[in-house]
């Protein structure tokens, strides 16, 4: 079968990992010379992706000295855990405290075991190091805003009483909605009278213009930065709760937009004065592999692997995916429902993950820079990808679509047999019948 001999081809050049460490080394050197290093996940709910990440993320910040990692994670609730590891006046005891702003659904995809020791080990790095060395925890994501607008309105009852007065009035224009962002998306989609947008654009203009004449005190440019990164993502996020209603390629593009926005405000953040920054990206797969080389792209649909890119060069950047043939998932039958252990279907015929079974090492992974290699993979395929809904019932048509896996990814790590993550909350239900995509797309 064409399928067999694609899966001996590959096994030539399939690298096993037999260890966290040492079978990872070519991996990591691969990797180091970027400027961005994007490390995906086939779902939001698997122990051995966020493990596995986690392990080379340490070892790009304590060995070559990368500045940290900005996460799917919306700003606010990252900042919080930014504060702990970076020993920045937090008030947090434990990474398990700092973790605290993570209450929203889905709350596993950041309070869980796993995240919670990569916390820790940031911060004992960081205990020797200066403060301009310390490597961060940074939140990319664009939900927050509610949230962003009370750190907004906090930071400037402190900092400078009138400002706060013309923060309160402008931000009053979101009263209405009762903190349901949906709700104001709704209805400023069609009532043009109800749009908050020229006050949360007047808003980040008096931001940066503080900052712009503000006087440069030690740790205080942080607070700034992290407050014009609220007003920032309350712009944002205005757009993309009223794109929304006008369909999944606008909302899309706007939220992995915003999410390379942010990448390149933190990079001219934490490399002011002539510093080097280089960054690892913590997303899903199809967030962070090319779109280009997807059935997204060819929808009109880019993400953040394409948009890096572009705007920084292939070279500068290096995509890690990964996939996994069956195992069990933390995941929900649909949004705000809870989470749950699925068993997830063995991977579909013609599809990557089957491809990568057929190989036959149980956990390895490809340098896909390698011609010789994207050659042997040949034509494009089908591709899974998991949120933090999983609807196995229609799984086809829910969680599969073409890609071509060499253009999308630098590197693919298979691990064969996955389970599900560990939440720190003990309310995960177990679900290993035949048991849903998140607001809206899962992902």
């Amino acid at each position: 079968m064409a399928g067999d001999a694609s899966a001996g081809r590959l096994r030539r050049f399939a690298r096993p990992i037999e260890d966290e460490h040492a079978s990872l080394d070519a991996l990591v050197r691969e990797a180091a010379g970027a400027r961005l290093v994007l490390i995906g996940e086939a779902s939001h709910g698997t122990e051995e992706f966020y493990r596995t990440r986690a392990e080379l993320t340490r070892r790009l910040i304590a060995e070559h000295g990368f500045s940290g990692v900005a996460a799917e994670a919306d700003w606010p609730d990252a900042e919080r855990v930014d504060r702990w590891v970076r020993r920045r006046g937090s008030d947090d005891g434990s990474a398990e405290q700092a973790l605290d702003g993570f209450r929203r659904f889905p709350q596993w995809m950041w309070r869980n075991h796993a995240v919670r020791e990569f916390a820790e080990s940031l911060r004992a790095h960081n205990a020797a190091l200066p403060r301009e060395r310390r490597a961060g925890f940074f939140g990319f994501d664009l939900y927050s805003l509610f949230t962003s607008i009370e750190k907004v309105l906090q930071y400037l009852r402190e900092e400078d009483p009138d400002a706060y007065a013309r923060a309160r009035y402008r931000y009053s224009c979101f009263d209405h909605f009762g903190e349901d962002p949906q709700h104001y998306g709704y209805a400023a989609s069609f009532d043009l009278s109800m749009r908050c947008e020229e006050e949360v654009v007047r808003q980040l203009r008096e931001l940066r213009e503080m900052a712009a004449h503000a006087r440069r005190e030690p740790g205080d440019e942080d607070e700034r930065f992290a407050a014009e990164q609220n007003a920032r993502l309350i712009l944002n996020a205005e757009h993309y709760y009223r794109s929304m209603f006008r369909g999944r390629q606008s909302s899309w593009n706007l939220r992995d937009s915003h999410m390379v926005e942010t990448v390149d405000e933190l990079l001219g953040h934490l490399g002011r004065g002539g510093r080097d920054v280089r960054l690892v990206l913590w997303a899903h797969n199809s967030h962070l592999g090319d779109a280009r080389a997807t059935q997204m792209g060819r929808q009109g649909e880019h993400n953040v692997g394409q948009l890096v890119r572009q705007r920084y060069g292939a070279g500068a950047c290096y995509l890690i995916g990964f996939t996994t043939y069956g195992g069990t998932v933390t995941a929900a039958d649909d949004w705000d429902e809870p989470a749950q252990r699925m068993r997830v279907r063995p991977g579909l015929p013609a599809s990557w993950e089957e491809l990568m079974h057929e190989v036959g090492i149980p956990r390895f992974w490809l340098p896909l820079r390698d011609g010789a290699v994207a050659e042997a993979l040949g034509e494009p395929r089908l591709e899974r990808a998991i949120g933090v809904i999983y609807r196995p019932r229609t799984e086809r048509q829910s969680h599969y679509f073409l890609a071509d896996l060499a253009a999308q990814f630098d590197a693919v790590i298979h691990i064969d047999e996955t389970s599900a993550l560990v939440p720190l909350e003990r309310y995960a239900t177990e679900r290993l019948d035949e048991p849903a995509e998140t607001f809206p797309s899962g992902i």
